[in-house]
């Protein structure tokens, strides 16, 4: 087995992880099809690489560093920090994510828009204070797996892909976008437009670390490469658009890095 998402079985199989994968839902998916790192595991395997998976579904960017899983993530950093080739980010998603996440994001009322970025609200409790406390988290967590790997370790992050906003959440419930462009009066015709924008302006944070270290921060570019049917819900694509991705962006990012 190349990947753990339970630490315990992990050390009752007598193995040590090489690469630790901190992350939320596009990471720990339980449905049928599986999660991005279902995929990922057999393509790093063939380095004999092992997966650790940390962190949980909803978990947020800020659960990694401050929250209720900063010790879950130290912990693990100091236990098989110096076993580490690279450690995987999956962070953000559900930060943006949801009626309490997004609608602030939003203008009051986005009735009379005509494009995706008057939508959104400036200053630090709109859309650019967002990605300042995303940049925080992000630079925050890279700091902590510096200072517990070698100088040899890849970090890995990546930007999601432009899901459509139509409602659809898990078992009948309510999407976690659509709720939060109604609320704010968005004409439907700029809802794609404001997923985009969020996603490109999300994307566009993570491009701005990587220059710090062009040789161990690396950034998967994902966005674009999904179709409505690759999608199981509005934050999660089905286990097809999972080994789509990981196929076709993941795979030559990994293998450049020589792990895969």
């Amino acid at each position: 087995m190349s990947i753990y998402w339970d630490e315990g079985a992990m050390r009752n199989a007598g193995v040590i992880p090489t690469i630790l994968a901190i992350g939320d839902s596009w990471f720990w998916y339980p449905f049928p099809g599986g999660s991005l790192t279902s995929y990922l595991a057999p393509l790093v395997d063939t380095k004999e690489h092992v997966i650790l998976a940390k962190g949980m579904n909803g978990a947020e960017a800020f659960d990694y560093v401050e929250g209720k899983y900063k010790r879950s993530v130290n912990d693990a950093l100091r236990l098989y920090g110096s076993s580490l080739s690279a450690a995987f980010i999956s962070g953000g998603g559900n930060d943006f994510a949801g009626l309490n996440d997004m609608r602030p994001l939003l203008n009051l009322d986005c009735t009379d828009a005509q494009s995706a970025e008057e939508c959104f609200r400036s200053g630090d409790s709109g859309l650019s204070g967002f990605l300042l406390r995303m940049d925080q988290h992000y630079r925050t967590l890279i700091g902590r797996i510096y200072t517990h790997t070698s100088l040899d370790c890849k970090i890995v992050m990546h930007s999601y892909d432009y899901t459509n906003p139509d409602g659809r959440g898990v078992f009948g419930s309510d999407g976690w976008l659509k709720p939060a462009l109604v609320a704010a009066n968005v004409p439907e015709a700029l809802r794609q437009d404001c997923v985009r924008y969020l996603i490109d302006a999300f994307h566009d944070m993570l491009a701005a670390i990587t220059p710090g270290d062009p040789n161990h921060l690396l950034l998967v570019d994902s966005r674009g490469t999904l179709g409505p049917k690759d999608w199981a819900n509005e934050l999660h694509p089905k286990g097809t658009g999972f080994r789509k991705i990981v196929n076709r962006c993941w795979k030559p990012v990994l293998e450049d890095a020589g792990l895969a």
